[in-house]
């Protein structure tokens, strides 16, 4: 695995890979996302005690898996931008951090419209609600701090530092519910002796988070293509310009 991620460091790998992986990320997206949307929202049962409004959980909690798992991502190129130094790695993880970013705020916004209802308020300081919006800083912080210098270069030094900084807040988010006397439920998925939700309910939110991951995957390879094209057209420009000087 460490070979075949050193091997996509080389850029004209990264493009052919790409190539090939983005149809397939797409067609599972759209699968994944219509059909785990059609079963969540109109085919899957009612929760016998907040009715309907679970229905919010097939749009939250994928969100958020997905805000967690961009982050880990990030972490793991800056890792690889400043021991390795590949260039392709620091520019894959400040392509990443939008994305990240949305898959946040959509969480947040969903958990407090799935909270109004359940908890009666849009927002109590919570620590699994709190360390979520930590999370959404750490990804405004990383692209603040990777556009607040002159030479790229150095922006992406300083913003790869933080992300491996932040990484402590994602064991944070996953065990705040068992840590801290808190008004979010705790796991019911990914938890020890399995999921304790019903598979009627289970089905339909796996479904749509293997379109969401899919879909992640897809926007990653182009947002990673798009600022490797823009890296290129700079340097080509700076290029040009010292040999006019």
């Amino acid at each position: 695995m460490t070979t075949s991620f050193h091997r996509l460091a080389n850029p004209a790998r990264f493009q052919k890979f790409a190539r090939r992986a983005l149809p397939w990320s797409w067609a599972v997206a759209v699968l994944g996302l219509g059909s785990g949307f059609v079963w969540g929202l109109a085919l899957s049962p009612a929760d016998y005690q907040q009715g309907d409004t679970v229905r919010v959980m097939y749009v939250h909690v994928p969100a958020a898996w997905m805000a967690m798992a961009c982050y880990a991502l990030m972490a793991l190129l800056s890792a690889s931008f400043l021991v390795w130094k590949h260039q392709l790695a620091g520019i894959a993880a400040l392509a990443a951090a939008p994305v990240g970013a949305c898959f946040t705020a959509i969480a947040l916004i969903t958990g407090s419209l799935w909270g109004k209802p359940t908890w009666g308020t849009w927002w109590v300081w919570d620590a699994r609600l709190t360390s979520v919006l930590v999370l959404f800083f750490l990804y405004l912080g990383y692209m603040a701090l990777a556009g607040a210098f002159d030479d790229r270069l150095r922006g992406l030094r300083a913003a790869s530092l933080l992300a491996l900084v932040g990484i402590i807040n994602l064991p944070i988010i996953k065990f705040s519910v068992d840590w801290w006397n808190t008004l979010h439920q705790p796991a019911s998925i990914l938890r020890a002796g399995g999921p304790s939700i019903h598979a009627s309910m289970l089905w339909p939110l796996a479904i749509t988070a293997l379109g969401f991951a899919a879909f992640l995957v897809a926007i990653l390879l182009v947002r990673i293509r798009s600022e490797l094209a823009l890296w290129r057209t700079e340097a080509l420009m700076r290029r040009q310009t010292r040999g006019m000087t």
